[in-house]
């Protein structure tokens, strides 16, 4: 709050002169940065004030515009004012535009000033207490409301149109961008956003850390990445350290993926969201690859607590949101701890029989310890040996290259279909600029379907290649890596870890009485070895099991 008081010299004077507190507003921050306005109105007022007998006790400043009086020093000048020790007289202001532009809200603070004893006065539109002063007053409110309401009109569809253009408006961009000057328009300079360098590096460092860790440990968590980044020295654009709440932000703001910044998804004034259809999509660097930021999405969905427990994703336990009972499909939970001889005990409990009875299940305990151990075991022994992983995948593989003859013949329809439409829109365009052909309507629906087929041929086109290349991006030197990889990872490894690395390839540990069960998806798996991500990070559960026989996995006896 900028607030100045000083004592003006006609205090000196005449002890008979009114107590007058001054108020001054700008409508920009380059307005008062400048000074442009600010000692225009004090010294008009000022004179105001010797010419008509007022002292100038305290004087108000604020630099910011509003149609209400939500203005933090002219709050304070009014509870002054309206304090018991009556400190003013009046107070004297430029012009009513000055104090207030929403006439309701100007009338309601004149009266309650005027029930303290103060006056209000403006040095340009003098008013008084008769009945046709008082709706000239009101006449003058409403011409100014109607002005701020035009000028904020013009105003948004000047900012709209601007955006609409590719220019950026103004508003501090994201992290990872900076504001260039793109063009100059007579006085005015347009903006477009470019990568900053150093913080577009913090920005994908964060999203390598949330998806693959710092190299020495697995995946992190949001409040994980955020104490990682704090605990390396990363800082945030004003030199304070980063918080969970911003670094979620990040990690969900499309734009870095899209490219496109939508503008106009709320109102400035209260905060309300506006119809979709009318957010426009401003232009910007991409930072981060599409597939990446699905992932993350991807995870940060399976992680929220709104729909994932956090005890399944945080939790002590290994396999707690994995293992599920046999017989009613319950999730097997964490129950609680029992002492023998000193040690403690933990068991994974069928959480339909702990909850709902035993007329839903009969229920069945076994000890945590003993569950993690028969699963990491199996894991290890049964599927992540590499020549148990080729077995598991080789009739997937000779699936695949059975079709890569007819995959190879539709990549080439598919190039071709792409390559003529690309030929035929360079032509049209050509003729366009030697004036062989005019552009009308009929010309720009042309062009049009022109481009959307260019569109669907290279979108079949990328498709057919993604999954043309999975095949091949599986080999013996990828296997016996991914094997060794995630074997070191489900040793040494913490529990989170170790869960995250589970969940990569197991959908469900189904629990009966004699047989455990380990389900997955040889697509997952393949994909995990190739380096890709399916696209929502989960295994899914209709899909073929690694073991269709109730004869492998067996559950040791107890005894």
């Amino acid at each position: 709050m900028n607030k100045h008081v000083f004592h003006n010299s006609v205090s000196k004077q005449s002890d008979a002169a009114k107590r007058a507190a001054t108020y001054y507003r700008v409508s920009t921050g380059r307005q008062y940065a400048n000074e442009a306005s600010i000692p225009s109105q004090r010294k008009i007022t000022a004179g105001f004030c010797d010419q008509n007998g007022y002292v100038m006790v305290d004087e108000f400043v604020e630099a910011k515009t509003a149609t209400d009086d939500r203005r933090p020093v002219l709050q304070d000048m009014i509870e002054r004012a309206c304090a018991p020790d009556h400190p003013y007289d009046a107070i004297v202001f430029y012009a009513f535009n000055r104090f207030f532009r929403n006439v309701a809200e100007m009338e309601l603070t004149i009266r309650k000033l005027r029930k303290h004893g103060v006056e209000v006065v403006s040095v340009t539109q003098p008013t008084g207490d008769d009945p046709s002063q008082i709706l000239v007053r009101q006449i003058i409110g409403a011409f100014d409301e109607h002005t701020s309401r035009e000028i904020s009109k013009n105003t948004t569809r000047a900012m709209r149109e601007s955006a609409k253009q590719g220019f950026w408006n103004g508003a501090t961009p994201p992290l990872g961008y900076r504001i260039v000057e793109a063009e100059r328009r007579g006085q005015k300079i347009k903006k477009k956003l470019d990568i900053d360098a150093v913080e577009a590096e913090t920005v994908r460092l964060m999203f390598k850390l949330y998806l693959e860790g710092d190299g020495k440990t697995g995946p992190l968590g949001v409040k994980e990445t955020t104490k990682w980044l704090n605990g390396h020295g990363y800082r945030t654009r004003r030199g304070a350290t980063f918080g969970v709440g911003p670094v979620h932000k990040i990690l969900t703001n499309a734009c870095y993926s899209t490219g496109q910044w939508p503008y106009g998804v709320r109102s400035s004034r209260d905060g309300r969201k506006h119809d979709p259809s009318s957010v426009i999509h401003i232009p910007v660097p991409v930072l981060i690859e599409q597939s990446d930021f699905d992932r993350v999405q991807a995870k940060l969905a399976r992680s929220n607590p709104k729909t994932t427990p956090p005890r399944v994703v945080n939790g002590p336990s290994l396999l707690t949101g994995i293992a599920v009972c046999g017989s009613c499909g319950s999730g097997m939970t964490r129950t609680g701890t029992t002492n023998r001889q000193g040690r403690s005990y933990s068991y994974y409990s069928c959480a339909g029989c702990q909850q709902k009875g035993k007329s839903v299940c009969k229920g069945r305990h076994i000890p945590a310890a003993t569950l993690d151990e028969i699963v990491l075991t199996n894991i290890k022994q049964r599927v992540l040996a590499p020549d148990r992983i080729a077995d598991l995948l080789k009739s997937l593989i000779e699936r695949q290259a059975a079709k890569s003859e007819s995959a190879d013949g539709r990549l080439l329809a598919l190039q071709k279909e792409l390559t003529d439409c690309e030929d035929r829109m360079k032509r049209l365009y050509r003729s366009i600029e030697d004036g062989i052909v005019e552009l009308d309507d009929i010309l720009r629906e042309r062009t049009a379907a022109l481009k959307a087929q260019r569109d669907r041929a290279k979108a079949a086109l990328d498709h057919a290649r993604a999954q043309c290349g999975m095949a091949a991006a599986v080999n013996a030197e990828k296997i016996d890596a991914f094997a060794r990889l995630m074997n070191a990872k489900l040793d040494a490894g913490d529990t989170n870890t170790r869960k995250g690395y589970i969940n990569s390839i197991i959908d469900a540990v189904e629990v009966d009485d004699e047989t455990i069960r380990i389900i997955g998806s040889k697509d997952i798996l393949q994909a995990a070895i190739a380096g890709k991500q399916t696209e929502n990070g989960n295994v899914r559960g209709f899909v073929r099991k690694w073991r269709a026989r109730n004869d492998s996995n067996v559950r040791p006896s107890d005894s």
